[in-house]
C-alpha cells in the first residue's frame, strides 16, 4: 500500500468515526417513539415563564451546568440524599440554579405519555432551546438521544464550573477542557444578558477587590454606586440579588456585550473579555452584529448540548428527574 492510500484510509477512517459520533443523537430523535416529547417541554417552559420570566434564564445556566460536569447526562438535576452532596446543592449551584419544576412538570406528562422513553438530560436540553427562544432568541433543532447519568457529586460541579473570578485564559482553558473554542466561550458568555446575581458572587469587585483599592478599577464607577446601593457591604442577606443586564434582563439581546464596552459588566469573567485583543474584537463585533450572535449562539448550545454525552445502553432514562433509578 503505497504512503498516499494509507493517508487517505486514515481519514476515511476517521471521517467514518466522527459521523458515528454524531449520529448518536439525532434531530427528531423521539418522532416515533413519543411525538409530543418537545411540544410538552416548550408548553412547560412558556407556563414556568409566565409564572416567573426569571425561570428562562435559570434553565440556560442549568443546561451549561450540566453538561459541564460529567457531560450533558442529567446529573444537576438529582437530589441529594443522606449518603451524598449531589451537584445541585454544590455552591457554584445553590442558591443561584432554578426551573427545576420546570423540569419535573414536563418529565411528569411525558412519562404519563411515553413511559420510559425521554430522558431527563434531553428535557433539560429541549428546554434550554425553548428559554432562549422565549426571552426572543433563535430556535433551533436539539438532536437527542442523550441517557442520564448515575452519579452527582457537589465536588465535582465546583471544580469543573467557571467562577466569576476567573480572567479571560482560565475561561478559555475551561471551555477548551469541554471541547469547545474561545470563540464559542465568549458567544454562550452572552447568556448573562437574562437573569439575576446573587451580590456574594460579585461584592468583592465593590469593596475587596485587592490589597491596594477596595473597588476594581475597571468597572465603571457610576454602575459601582448602584451596585453598591443594591448589595450593601456587610450585609447578611443571602437573598440579595441584582439583574445581570439592567436594561434587559428578560430579553435575550447583544446589550451584555455592550454593557461590557462600557465597563459595566457584572462579573470579573465579565470585564474580562476587553482584556484580550482577540476577545475584545468578538465582543465587538457581536455588538455589531446581533442577528449572527443569535446564530453564533444557536450553534454553540448544540454543540455544547454533545459534550460528554451518554448514550445507546449507557446510562438510564430515569422515572424522576430527581431520583437515580433503584
Amino acid at each position: 500500500m503505497t504512503r498516499k492510500k494509507l493517508i487517505i484510509g486514515l481519514v476515511l477512517v476517521v471521517c467514518h468515526c466522527v459521523v458515528e459520533l454524531e449520529a448518536q443523537l439525532q434531530v427528531g430523535f423521539y418522532r416515533s417513539s413519543c411525538s409530543l416529547a418537545e411540544f410538552i417541554v416548550k408548553q412547560e417552559v412558556r407556563n414556568g415563564f409566565i409564572t416567573d420570566n426569571g425561570v428562562a434564564a435559570g434553565l440556560v445556566r442549568m443546561h451549561f451546568h450540566d453538561c459541564f460536569v460529567r457531560g450533558c447526562d442529567a446529573s444537576v438535576l438529582i437530589d441529594t440524599t443522606p449518603s451524598n452532596t449531589a451537584e445541585k446543592d454544590s455552591p457554584a449551584n445553590n442558591p443561584s440554579l432554578r426551573g427545576f419544576e420546570v423540569i419535573d412538570n414536563a418529565k411528569a406528562r411525558i412519562e404519563a405519555l411515553c413511559q420510559g422513553v425521554v430522558s431527563c438530560a434531553d428535557i433539560l436540553a429541549f428546554a434550554a432551546r425553548d428559554s432562549f427562544e422565549i426571552t426572543g432568541g433563535l430556535g433551533y433543532d436539539v438532536p437527542a438521544g442523550r441517557r442520564d447519568g448515575r452519579i452527582s457529586l457537589a465536588t465535582e460541579a465546583s471544580s469543573n464550573l467557571p467562577p466569576p473570578t476567573f480572567d479571560v485564559n482560565q475561561l478559555t482553558q475551561t471551555f477548551s477542557n469541554k471541547g469547545l473554542t474561545q470563540e464559542e466561550m465568549v458567544t454562550l458568555s452572552e447568556a448573562h444578558t437574562i437573569g439575576r446575581s446573587h451580590c456574594t458572587s460579585f461584592s468583592n469587585r465593590l469593596y475587596n477587590f485587592n490589597t491596594t483599592t477596595s473597588q476594581d478599577p475597571s468597572l465603571d464607577s457610576l454602575y459601582a454606586g448602584q451596585l453598591k446601593q443594591q448589595c450593601p457591604q456587610g450585609s447578611t442577606n443571602p437573598n440579595q440579588v441584582v439583574p445581570m443586564n439592567p436594561s434587559s434582563p428578560t430579553i435575550s439581546d447583544v446589550g451584555y456585550y455592550r454593557d461590557i464596552l462600557a465597563n459595566r459588566g457584572l462579573f470579573t469573567s465579565d470585564q474580562t473579555l476587553l482584556t484580550n485583543p482577540q476577545t475584545r474584537t468578538e465582543v465587538i463585533q457581536n455588538t455589531q452584529n446581533p442577528l449572527i450572535w443569535r446564530s453564533k449562539f444557536a450553534a454553540a448550545m448544540v454543540k455544547m448540548g454533545q459534550t460528554g454525552v451518554l448514550t445507546g445502553n449507557a446510562g438510564d432514562i430515569r422515572s424522576n428527574c430527581r431520583v437515580i433509578n433503584s
